[in-house]
C-alpha cells in the first residue's frame, strides 16, 4: 500500500465554536513540545561518537502527553519524526557521495518546533482512521476527537469530537492518510493537508479528467524537448516544430517589486526582531503568486502537448550549469523566483500523470550552439540569438529546446515560431507565446516576450551559459 502514489487536498478550516477552538488550540500547542523532546533525545545520540538515533528512547513521554493529544497522535508523531530523521540519513548519503551533485550543502539534522520563550509552531497530525470528512454542499465539516484531558476540560460528551468548518474541494479521491493541521499566526488561518493514496490506474484517470486532451495510441506520437530558462518559465518544441514560450518576465518583476517591499519592512523592524506578521503575509503572498503561475504554466504547456500527441518530454537539466553561471541575476531567477529543481519535478509529476514519459536530459551549452550549423560563433541579447556563422536568427530558448530534442532524437523540421526579433511563422492561433494575466496563460502580443531586459550581449564563446 505504502508503494501507491500519494497526492494532497489542501484546504483551510475553521472550528464551528469558540469552544472548539479553544479545545483546538490546546491540542495543536501540545504537539510541539513532545516532537521537540523526541528529537532533543534522538540528536543527543546522533551527536554521540557511539549513539545511534533509533536507540533513542521516547515512549515514556506518551504518558505526559497522550492524556491531551489521545496515544495514536502520539504515535504519529513520533512516526513523522522518524521520517525526517530517515530523510535526513538520504540527504547525508548524497551529500557523501562524490559523484552525486544534487546536494553540495551538508544536510542539518532534524530541528525543534520553536521553544516556550519564542512560542511554538501550532502543527497538528489524526492518523487515518481517527478523523472524518463530511461533505455536503452547503457546509463540510472535519471531525477528530482528542485526549481525556481536553474532553474534560471542555465538558464534551460521549463520542463528542472537535468539529471544524472546511472549505474546499478535494482535487484527488483515494485512501485516507495521515491528515496534518498547520495553523498560520501572521496570516490567522487553519491550514488541512489531506493526503490520500490513490491507485495507480485511477491517478491516472483522475488526472486526465482535468484536461480536455489525452494520448491518442492510434495516432502517430512525438518527442518535444522543453528548455527551463531564466527570462521564459520554459519554452517547448516537438518534433513537428511547433512551439510554446512561456516568458516570465512580467512575474519577475512583480516578484522583485514584492522583495523590494519586503526589504523595506525588515529594514524597519527593532535589532531584535527578524519578521513580523506583515512581513509573512507579504511572503507568503510572493510564493503564492509564483507558484500559482508557475504550475499553472505546467498544465497549460501538458495540454498543449497532449493536443499534439506528444508522449515523450526531454527536459534540459541545469544542475551542473547553474553553478558557474555567467550571470548573477540569471542564478536569481532559477534558483530564487523560479526554483529550478522545483519546476522540474512540477513538470516530472504533471506530464507523467497524464502519461507522458519525462527525461532529463544535459543542458550544456544548449543556446550557446547554433541547432542548425553547430557553430558557437553566436550572440544572444535578451531572447535573441543569432549564429554569425549561418546567420540563423531564431529565439534563444526555442534555440535550447531545438538543441536538446536534436540530440535526444536527432535532425527535425525547423521550429515555427522561431525568432524573437520579427514576425512570427506560426498563426496567432498557434498559440507560440503565452503571458500570465494572474489568473490564465494566454496568447502573448508580438514584442512583449522579447524585451531584452537584464540580460548583456554575448558572444563566443558562451561556454557555461544555459538554455
Amino acid at each position: 500500500m505504502s508503494d501507491r502514489p500519494q497526492r494532497t487536498n489542501t484546504y483551510t478550516a475553521d472550528p464551528v465554536s469558540d469552544r472548539y477552538r479553544e479545545c483546538l488550540f490546546d491540542w495543536l500547542a501540545a504537539h510541539a513540545p513532545l516532537w521537540n523532546q523526541i528529537t532533543y533525545r534522538r540528536r543527543q545520540q546522533y551527536f554521540d561518537e557511539d549513539g545511534d538515533v533509533w536507540d533513542a528512547e521516547y515512549t515514556d513521554l506518551y504518558g505526559e502527553y497522550a492524556p491531551i493529544l489521545g496515544k495514536a497522535t502520539c504515535q504519529q508523531l513520533a512516526r513523522k519524526n522518524s521520517e525526517a530523521w530517515r530523510s535526513h540519513f538520504e540527504l547525508l548519503s548524497l551529500y557523501r557521495d562524490e559523484s552525486n551533485q544534487t546536494v553540495t550543502e551538508r544536510p542539518s539534522p532534524p530541528g525543534y518546533w520553536g521553544n516556550r520563550e519564542d512560542g511554538y509552531e501550532l502543527h497538528g497530525l489524526i492518523r487515518n482512521d481517527l478523523y472524518t470528512f463530511d461533505w455536503n454542499e452547503q457546509r463540510s465539516t472535519l471531525e477528530f476527537g482528542v485526549g481525556d484531558v481536553l474532553e474534560d476540560r471542555y465538558d464534551f460528551e460521549h463520542n463528542e469530537r472537535v468539529t471544524l468548518n472546511v472549505r474546499g474541494e478535494p482535487h484527488w479521491r483515494g485512501d485516507d492518510s495521515r491528515l496534518e493541521l498547520i495553523y498560520e499566526e501572521h496570516a490567522d488561518q487553519l491550514r488541512v493537508q489531506h493526503p490520500v493514496r490513490i491507485q495507480s490506474d485511477n491517478l491516472r484517470e483522475q488526472r486526465q479528467a482535468a484536461f480536455t486532451h489525452t494520448l491518442d495510441p492510434e495516432n502517430t506520437t512525438q518527442s518535444a524537448a522543453i528548455d527551463v530558462g531564466a527570462n521564459n518559465t520554459i519554452a517547448v518544441v516537438t518534433e513537428t516544430g511547433d512551439t510554446a514560450v512561456y516568458h516570465a518576465r512580467p512575474e519577475f518583476e512583480r516578484f522583485q517589486q514584492l522583495s523590494e517591499q519586503l526589504a523595506e519592512l525588515q529594514s524597519e523592524l527593532p535589532d531584535n526582531r527578524f519578521t513580523s506578521k506583515r512581513i509573512q503575509r507579504l511572503y507568503d503572498e510572493r510564493s503564492w503568486k509564483r507558484d500559482h503561475a508557475r504550475d499553472a504554466a505546467v498544465k497549460h504547456a501538458a495540454e498543449w502537448l497532449l493536443a499534439r500527441n506528444v508522449d515523450t518530454v526531454y527536459v534540459g537539466d541545469l544542475t551542473n550549469v547553474l553553478e558557474t553561471h555567467w550571470s548573477t541575476d540569471v542564478n536569481e531567477k532559477t534558483h530564487g523566483f523560479w526554483s529550478h529543481r522545483q519546476l522540474v519535478e512540477r513538470i516530472t509529476l504533471t506530464l507523467g500523470d497524464v502519461g507522458i514519459t519525462v527525461t532529463e536530459t544535459g543542458e550544456y551549452n544548449s543556446s550557446s550552439e547554433c541547432p542548425t550549423c553547430g557553430s558557437d560563433a553566436v550572440t544572444r541579447n535578451g531572447d535573441s540569438f543569432r549564429c554569425e556563422a549561418c546567420e540563423l536568427e531564431a529565439h534563444a530558448d526555442v534555440a535550447g529546446a531545438w538543441n536538446i530534442l536534436q540530440s535526444a532524437v536527432g535532425p527535425m523540421a525547423r521550429p515555427a515560431a522561431l525568432s524573437a526579433e520579427r514576425g512570427r511563422d506560426a498563426s496567432q492561433e498557434e498559440g507560440a507565446y503565452w503571458q500570465w494575466n494572474d489568473h490564465d496563460w494566454t496568447p502573448a502580443e508580438y514584442g512583449e516576450q522579447s524585451r531584452s531586459v537584464d540580460q548583456p550581449s554575448i558572444s563566443k564563446p558562451a561556454s557555461s551559459q544555459p538554455g
